[in-house]
């Protein structure tokens, strides 16, 4: 976190027996600002006003007033950037306090942005170098919808940058004229439907995760909820006074628009859960710290008299992990986990293949440029993602009894959200065709 800068002192210019104030702008220079005759209460008002100012937006105070337009001419997009990128820190946070997957969606849309205008200046900053931006995302293979959206971020920077006075408004309304890429229209690769996960590359995957790993995943199957909703859950979360235990999460995806979230547990996903809780009510269900445990004390369990294959690597003994396991997952280590589980009941075949005592290193360093791409097309080909479970079940979900239940189960607002993930029965449309075609 940025630290808070100190309030400026209220001064006497002895030269010229008015009150100064002396604020450090966004390019890094110190600057005075004369408020008039010393002690006179109009002085006092104005330099109110600029604490005010410091204090709303301490690394952008407002350059038409405080520091003059020529320096607003001066703010370059680097330093827009600075500005913006400290403001989302403090704003993209949930109830918790933890920061939001878009402050990162920030930081990732202002590479091409700082590595191509950085040093030019923010005011100048129009359509075509906008445009210039977004073919950067389209030559990187982002898809059409992902670069759409990074598009629409820049915008909303330079959007925050006019409500702060740092950038003229004809900059970002001049922005507001590219339009987004259209379907079939652009050079830019559409993205493939996320569709439900294959059972038996899902059957295939599970003996090659640790428990704590595969209970997410069967947590997830039995009652549709979300990952991250999945991997937050607390027994003093659940509340278990009625037959079917209903699980409300303290942070969840709409939580920001005051909207409540409920995941009802049935009696094979209870079964499920009482075999993860512990004594203390507060601790995770799904923990990687427990499963790290569990592993080791399988592996002494498991060791003989005199074996020495059970033993840890002798190079390792005595090294510390560079970061201990966490108490509970999140979605990039869960979908990190679900990725390795894939890789060992998937493996490349042929040349491709690693040989029998090659590390990880050796065997990359091996492969040609073509055998390395060809390993990743196997890989994404036979890798799937915690969020398919979601469309698997609510698939079944309003098969079986459904839109409107597809939709509860889910927590959705809208039925046309329901849509993505609940695929449409093709039985009925067949019988109608066999019956009236």
């Amino acid at each position: 976190m940025p630290r808070s800068p100190s309030v400026p002192s209220y001064r006497l210019h002895k030269p010229s027996g008015q009150a100064v104030v002396t604020i450090r702008t966004l390019d890094g220079a110190r600057r005075d600002v004369y408020l008039g005759t010393f002690n006179s209460p109009e002085s006092r008002v104005e330099y109110g006003r600029i604490v005010a100012e410091l204090a709303t937006t301490p690394l952008a105070p407002q350059p038409s007033r405080v520091t003059g337009p020529a320096v607003s001419a001066r703010l370059t997009v680097d330093q827009l950037l600075l500005a913006f990128l400290a403001h989302a820190e403090k704003h993209y946070r949930r109830a918790d306090g933890t920061l939001t997957d878009q402050f990162d969606e920030y930081k990732n849309t202002a590479k091409p942005l700082h590595s191509l205008y950085g040093p030019s200046a923010a005011a100048d900053f129009g359509p075509l170098a906008l445009k210039t931006v977004r073919q950067a995302f389209i030559d990187a293979g982002n898809c059409r919808t992902l670069i759409n959206n990074r598009v629409g971020k820049i915008k909303r920077v330079f959007k925050w940058a006019v409500s702060e006075q740092l950038v003229p408004v004809t900059t970002y309304t001049a922005l507001t004229t590219v339009t987004g890429l259209q379907a079939g229209r652009t050079d830019a690769r559409e993205s493939e439907p996320i569709g439900p996960v294959d059972d038996a590359i899902l059957e295939a995957t599970l003996p090659h995760l640790n428990r704590h790993v595969r209970g997410l995943i069967e947590f997830q199957r039995l009652t549709v909820c979300r990952p991250g909703e999945a991997c937050r859950m607390r027994r003093s979360d659940i509340d278990m006074s009625e037959g079917v235990w209903v699980y409300r999460p303290g942070q969840h995806k709409t939580k920001h628009k005051r909207k409540s979230r409920a995941i009802p547990i049935g009696p094979r996903a209870q079964e499920l859960l009482n075999s993860f809780f512990t004594s203390d009510p507060d601790d995770y269900v799904f923990s990687p710290t427990r499963a790290i445990d569990e592993y080791k004390a399988a592996r002494a369990a498991n060791r003989k008299f005199g074996d020495q294959s059970g033993r840890s690597d002798p190079r390792r003994v005595g090294r510390k992990r560079k970061r201990p396991p966490a108490e509970r997952y999140n979605r990039r280590a869960y979908l990190t986990a679900v990725n390795r589980g894939c890789d060992r009941a998937f493996p490349p075949t042929g040349e491709l293949s690693r040989r029998t005592g090659e590390s990880h290193a050796k065997w990359w360093a091996r492969l040609t440029i073509e055998q390395r791409a060809a390993v990743k097309k196997w890989r994404k080909e036979h890798r799937w993602h915690p969020n398919q479970l979601r469309h698997s079940l609510a698939t079944e979900v309003r098969k079986r009894y459904g839109l409107e239940a597809a939709q509860v189960v889910l927590g959705h607002a809208k039925a046309d959200v329901t849509q993505v993930y609940a695929e449409r029965d093709l039985t009925l449309a067949l019988r109608v065709a066999a019956e009236m075609g």
